[in-house]
């Protein structure tokens, strides 16, 4: 009906002409749209069933999501609709359908005063029915106003590893999502849960039965007390109880100022004024405790071993940073080379030793491996304080494009291919080899293009020219602290997160390794005193980059809620 008078969605039209994986709407024009279209999602967004992301926030206009969204985009996997207007009916029977490869959905920030069955809702559920979101891993229902929860969600969600419940009118945790009638060994894999910022007066015992659970956050609730069980979660290493007044006024003292090691410590011990029974009851639970750590295949200093040594990466979100980088993309990149994501790495280390040659021989191997010989994917990297933006991903013709490569003066692009051919030449006869090494590999991937892909800087200056060289404008060197980091590929948008998560990855590697040895060698570490060993752990900092078409509109924001997960076995993000 009133989607007729909606108008026009230009960019559901350029998703669906090219086949676009990912989707962002946002603005002013798109709630106007929205309003129009009676407050639902256009029906033009059904007929992107190659969509696997997909983001809609803040707009006030989106009340409901209409009938057959799971069925028409079954392989969404990162659905966010944050800061909308949704209500209750808007969510349909739990999306309106199972979504089997979802692993990210965020409703935050709706005004939610209850939700369907199979999202945690206290309604009825098909116990027997197969899961809804058999993959999902991460569910934020933050800043809503949900006052209960039911058990609908561990059957639905046998994966969840992730719940936010923050900012709602909760009176009893876990309540309702672990009831009596709910599955058997609920939520065996979920490891935070955060609700902080509600009315919980109960925090009850049955917390000890969520096997995995290491992050737990209730702060600022109506917590009078703590329950003894929580002493009995196997692998709680994080605890936020602070804004609780508690009766007891010295467990209120270490929330306020402790460790959570410390703070079990004291519950297991029974606090203060308990007497033999207490104690009696402790042996039973520390009994229970190690029989429940011997099944889960290790005890907890292994995992905290294991947890202390992975690398930590903490992302600056946009919304977050006052000058955030912004990428612009030119329509010409499409038929040359279609795919860029970028991002901004703060606090590496290249100083110590060998360090940056290190990082070169690395970046080498990733352009030999995964890259595979920059057939797939090439990476750039810059010196961020040499970096002038804003910067645009752009096409130039051979004979106009000019760059300063590394080791090299400025040369046209055309003339550098041609310099480049007669080198390979060269090489080949003296080394008497049927192959040629260096950059010499890679021209042929230009071949038969009428433009070439370049990355230029606010200046009008080329600093990177896919997938042959980077400029010397913003070479690295061993007093660079900041990097900005760039993938390319003509391959997929895919293939550039996953190697740019790698490339973080392989960076904090580094740079853990030149921090260990510099405080092997006795060097001089002004934090050293400060922090002690632990300092050897601080995390870098990935900023999130936009790009962005011509017009503003968003077309990669890395790293998103989803990215860095191919790393997440050796890498802590912290977000």
């Amino acid at each position: 009906m009133a989607a007729a008078a909606a108008g026009p969605w230009p960019e559901l039209e350029a998703a669906a002409r090219e086949r676009r994986r990912e989707l962002s709407l946002s603005g002013a024009a798109v709630a106007e749209r929205v309003a129009a279209g009676g407050g639902r999602l256009p029906e033009a967004l059904l007929a992107l069933p190659l969509l696997q992301s997909l983001e809609l926030s803040g707009c006030a206009a989106l009340r409901e999501l209409g009938p057959g969204v799971a069925a028409a985009l079954p392989a969404l996997h990162t659905l966010v609709l944050s800061r909308n207007a949704l209500g209750p009916a808007g969510l349909g029977e739990g999306l309106g359908g199972p979504l089997p490869a979802l692993r990210l959905l965020d409703l935050s920030g709706n005004g939610l005063e209850a939700l369907p069955a199979a999202l945690g809702g206290t309604g009825g559920g098909a116990g027997d029915a197969a899961p809804a979101f058999p993959q999902l891993r991460s569910l934020n229902l933050s800043a809503n106003r949900l006052r209960e929860l039911g058990p609908g969600l561990a059957r639905a969600a046998p994966q969840l590893q992730e719940l936010l419940l923050s900012g709602n009118r909760l009176r009893a945790l876990p309540g309702g999502l672990l009831a009596p009638d709910g599955p058997p060994a609920p939520f065996p894999l979920l490891s935070r849960l955060d609700a902080a910022d509600n009315e919980v007066a109960e925090l009850g015992a049955d917390i000890a039965a969520l096997p995995a659970l290491k992050s737990l956050d209730v702060a600022n609730n109506q917590l009078r007390e703590l329950p003894a069980a929580l002493a009995d979660c196997p692998r709680l290493k994080e605890a936020n109880f602070k804004g609780n007044q508690l009766r007891d006024k010295r467990l209120e003292k270490m929330v306020n100022g402790c460790q959570t090691k410390a703070i079990l410590e004291y519950l297991r011990a029974g606090g203060r004024g308990k007497g033999k029974a207490e104690t009696g009851r402790e042996d039973i639970r520390k009994k229970k405790r190690e029989k429940q750590q011997k099944k889960d295949g290790g005890d907890g200093e292994q995992d905290e071993v294991e947890e202390a040594s992975k690398l930590l990466v903490k992302v600056l979100h946009v919304s977050e940073n006052p000058a955030p980088l912004v990428v612009k993309v030119s329509p010409g990149v499409k038929d040359v080379r279609a795919f860029i994501v970028c991002c901004v790495l703060k606090g590496v280390n290249l100083k110590p030793g060998n360090a940056l040659k290190r990082f070169l021989t690395m970046q080498t191997k990733l352009h030999e491996d995964i890259c595979e010989k920059r057939t797939v994917a090439t990476i750039a990297t810059h010196d961020l304080q040499l970096v002038k933006a804003p910067l645009t991903y752009d096409v130039q013709p051979p004979d106009e494009l000019k760059i300063t490569p590394l080791g090299r003066k400025e040369i046209k692009a055309k003339d550098l291919l041609r310099q480049l051919q007669l080198e390979a030449e060269e090489q080949r006869k003296q080394k008497k080899r049927q192959n040629v090494s260096g950059l010499h590999r890679y021209l042929q991937l230009l071949d038969g293009k009428d433009s070439y892909p370049c990355l230029v800087d606010a200046e009008g200056a080329v600093i990177s020219f896919p997938p042959i060289t980077n400029s010397e404008k913003t070479k690295i060197r061993k007093e660079t602290r900041d990097l900005f980091l760039e993938v390319t590929s003509d391959t997929s948008l895919q293939i550039c997160k996953d190697v740019m998560d790698t490339l973080i990855l392989k960076i904090a590697e580094l740079n853990r390794s030149a921090l260990e040895n510099k405080e092997g060698s006795g060097s001089d570490m002004e934090s050293d005193a400060l922090c002690g060993p632990g300092n050897l752990n601080l995390p870098l900092v990935v900023e999130q980059v936009r790009v962005v078409d011509m017009d503003g509109n968003l077309r990669v924001l890395y790293p998103s809620k989803t990215d860095l997960a191919t790393v997440a076995s050796l890498l802590t993000v912290i977000r």
